[in-house]
């Protein structure tokens, strides 16, 4: 009987157990729901990487008299090189989430570009639809930004390009979710758990800090703020604009709030904490490193030049990724030694 006993005692024990990363992991079944998603997904790509092909190509289609994109030099070119690599990419991350071989590529090959694409993507399906709604409502930029606007693309080309980011976000998002809880659903099953250790704990709180100081600088900006930005960015001041700064602000706050979430454990289920760590982290770091690579490569008009607080803004968004996606890191591995 205690034999008996033991051996059903093992084997609940073993059923209860999440199971180990990798085993057991088979593709999702494709309803049509996931396969409309990645026929969307792979059709939102199509614009933007033809008009990228186009100018790599010498054309100057969307390109208005006076642009700089028509000023001689390589780092443009370099650019839409690499934006163009970028988005091709997202082809392979779709196959990956929707084919059989996806389930073998290994984690790192295909986490590192899918939390790069949500960075890039989150304020983008944030401050897009804002700027629509505020276009809606007749708070969009008045005649006097427009006069201040120099040529760089005709208007048609961002709304053709974003509305397809925005697409390719929303459609990433459906496609990753039911692979991520294929794979790695026992990452975030149930609460969060014991505490980080006091180290991560440091880690976290400099992180809340860090992107509270981000994302007060950016929302100063957003209602209208002055101090620190250029003469081109107070002409070009609207409301417009003021979504974006808004749209970063959040992803800095997230970072923060993810951060302190996940270190501090407790009853809370764990997938949420987690989503805010992994948005705000990625769009934190993606776009700061994104935005002081930019503002380091280009030559600028005196009114154009980045101030001191622009840069430091910069920097702080990069500090905020980095730190929330250590503590990110420092949660998931706890998560699998618990699992293991």
């Amino acid at each position: 009987m205690n034999t008996r006993a033991a051996r059903t005692s093992e084997t609940t024990a073993d059923a209860a157990r999440p199971s180990a990363p990798g085993l057991g992991a088979s593709a999702p079944g494709l309803g049509t729901g996931r396969k409309v998603l990645r026929a969307a997904a792979l059709a939102a790509t199509v614009p933007y990487l033809a008009l990228k092909s186009a100018w790599l190509a010498g054309s100057r289609i969307g390109i208005p008299d006076g642009s700089v994109l028509l000023e001689p030099g390589v780092f443009f070119t370099v650019a839409n090189a690499v934006t163009l690599v970028m988005d091709a990419t997202v082809i392979v991350i779709v196959l990956a989430l929707t084919r059989p071989w996806g389930m073998r590529v290994p984690a790192w090959l295909l986490t590192v570009p899918v939390f790069i694409a949500t960075g890039l993507l989150t304020p983008i399906l944030t401050g897009f639809p804002g700027q629509l709604l505020v276009k809606a409502l007749g708070m969009g930029a008045g005649e006097a930004v427009k006069a201040a606007q120099k040529p760089f693309l005709d208007p048609w080309v961002f709304s053709v390009v974003y509305s397809g980011f925005t697409i390719q976000g929303l459609t990433l998002a459906g496609l990753f979710v039911p692979y991520a809880r294929e794979r790695w659903g026992w990452r975030w099953q149930g609460v969060l758990g014991d505490r980080l250790p006091p180290s991560t704990g440091v880690v976290a709180g400099a992180t809340a800090a860090a992107g509270a100081a981000v994302g007060a600088v950016s929302l100063y900006w957003a209602f209208g703020g002055t101090a620190g930005l250029n003469a081109e960015r107070l002409a070009l001041y609207s409301a417009e604009t003021g979504v974006v700064s808004a749209a970063h602000a959040m992803c800095a706050l997230l970072a923060g709030a993810g951060a302190l979430l996940l270190a501090r454990g407790g009853a809370r289920r764990a997938w949420w904490p987690l989503a805010l760590g992994w948005i705000g982290s990625s769009a934190t770091l993606s776009w700061g490193m994104w935005m002081l690579t930019a503002s380091l490569g280009s030559a600028f008009s005196p009114d154009e030049e980045p101030t001191s607080m622009i840069f430091l803004t910069y920097a702080g968004q990069i500090i905020t990724g980095l730190l929330a996606f250590a503590v990110l890191v420092r949660f998931l591995g706890s998560r699998r030694r618990a699992a293991a």
